[in-house]
């Protein structure tokens, strides 16, 4: 079983619903099960059209899944939730995203894990700190207590 971060948000309609709705259908699938859930953060969008607050978490899940059917039924949950792609960083009802599969790293068409804006947005560092301080980045070596911290330092707007 396979150690996995997923970092949730919404920003349209009922918010929580949307996580918990998120979560609920997750645990329902074979080979997932929930290890820990960050608390949940209101924090401002980043970039896209103007749009209203997001709630953001981060889950611990173990899995058997490998990372490209993970991503699979990550999107398929967003689909079932009435997510619409189209403006990049346009407000939704969830986005699930896939940010670290244990400690590999994954360079494949649609799929890069860790994800490469993780160390970017605080709206994950937070809650993945909370939950998770001493997990390890495998391509940038520092914890995820010390990405929070330089994020802190040097704040990135992207």
């Amino acid at each position: 079983m396979n150690k996995v971060y997923i970092a949730v948000g919404s920003n349209l309609g009922n918010r929580e619903h949307y996580l918990h709705q998120a979560l609920e259908r997750l645990q329902g699938r074979a080979g997932i099960r929930l290890l820990q859930k960050s608390s949940v953060y209101e924090t401002e969008p980043v970039g896209g059209p103007p749009q209203g607050k997001y709630l953001n978490a981060v889950w611990k899940i173990e899995t058997s899944l490998r990372p490209k059917p993970l991503l699979e039924l990550l999107l398929s949950v967003e689909r079932g939730l009435g997510r619409k792609r189209g403006e990049s960083n346009a407000p939704r009802t969830i986005d699930l995203d896939l940010l670290a599969y244990g400690d590999e790293i994954v360079e494949e068409d649609g799929l890069t894990i860790p994800h490469p804006r993780l160390a970017e947005r605080e709206f994950v560092l937070r809650p993945l700190a909370e939950i998770s301080p001493a997990w390890r980045h495998p391509g940038l070596h520092k914890t995820a207590c010390q990405l929070l911290e330089q994020w802190l330092e040097h704040p990135s707007k992207s």
